[in-house]
């Protein structure tokens, strides 16, 4: 067989592959490991699940400085808590990642370089205790809405992590909820600086879904894969009519002059974002851009040390049954 029939065959060869790829996507079925996929849609996942365990790791940081000023006990206990299921979800999902043939000193690496993104809305201070509540309840309300149609994306480790995650993370909304609740119901400084938090929080909460439909690069061929199961703009809208009502039951004032429940369309009409201020930040010029990355690598470059004795640990131990296996 000549060089250009060997060539030709590779090409038949990778559009059967392609084509029944397709169908099986079309069948609903989980593209597992092991199985072959079109190398755009590995590194499509790679970004997107590398993407989100980012987030989740470098999301620690804007709540771990509230753990020690939490006004009681119980709400230190919680807190702490929430954190750490932050921490495993970001193991999950870096696990689940590797097995798309990255490692995971990669993947520390593009994070701490710059090279991947994580989610715009950890660039902003915490500067109250009601940021907690408007965290769990906006933050982590926005992030469910994206979530949990993932329990159901194509890639089958995906899938099967973000079962876990969503399910914690249906607690830490419920949590930052209950906490504005409190304060709303509190003294009028105690409802004022929950609706501070509020009026903070409003607008990077529905930024962190994602720029426009018309503007997102990756939408369409992520609803194609079933990556996605909903573009940006309808997990928006999809955030603003579940949250306005909770905003209204507890007697908070979403900051939006232009919000108004359309009847037609049985949603509610919101305002313009400011997509100029979401750009900056994903570029990196947010308001704690800078202290989350030097956050971050500092505590990896500090914690060399226990990577090195636990490897040195883990090879003794193994030369260890080695030698009794003798």
């Amino acid at each position: 067989m000549s060089e250009e029939q060997i060539k030709k065959s590779r090409v038949e060869e990778t559009r059967n592959l392609e084509k029944q790829f397709e169908e099986r996507i079309a069948r609903d079925e989980k593209i597992e490991p092991k199985d072959w996929m079109p190398e755009k849609y590995r590194q499509t996942h790679i970004r997107q699940m590398s993407q989100h365990a980012h987030s989740e790791i470098v999301g620690m940081l804007p709540e771990g400085n509230w753990i020690t000023r939490a006004p009681s006990l119980r709400r230190k206990v919680a807190l702490l808590a929430k954190v750490q299921d932050e921490a495993g979800h970001g193991l999950y999902l870096y696990s689940a990642t590797e097995t798309l043939g990255i490692s995971r000193d990669e993947l520390y690496e593009q994070l701490h370089t710059g090279k991947a993104k994580y989610s715009s809305i950890f660039n902003y201070p915490t500067l109250t205790w009601a940021d907690m509540g408007a965290i769990g309840w906006l933050v982590d309300g926005a992030a469910i809405i994206n979530q949990v149609p993932l329990c159901s994306t194509s890639y089958g480790p995906y899938a099967r992590a973000m079962i876990r995650v969503c399910k914690e993370e249906s607690f830490h909304q419920r949590q930052g909820y209950e906490i504005m609740i409190k304060l709303a119901n509190g003294t009028p400084e105690q409802k004022e600086m929950a609706q501070d938090a509020l009026n903070r929080w409003w607008w990077p909460s529905l930024m962190m879904l994602g720029p426009t439909d018309d503007q997102s690069v990756h939408t369409e061929q992520s609803m194609k894969w079933k990556l996605k199961r909903k573009s940006n703009d309808e997990l928006r809208q999809q955030f603003i009519d579940q949250t306005v009502p909770q905003a209204d039951l507890i007697g908070l004032t979403i900051p939006d002059p232009d919000l108004k429940w359309n009847e037609e369309r049985k949603s509610y009409d919101f305002g313009e974002i400011d997509w100029d201020e979401f750009w900056q930040v994903v570029k990196g010029h947010g308001p704690m851009n800078k202290e989350r990355m030097k956050a971050r690598v500092g505590a990896w470059e500090r914690g060399e040390w226990v990577r090195d004795a636990a490897m040195a640990y883990a090879e003794k131990q193994q030369g260890n049954k080695e030698k009794q296996a003798i």
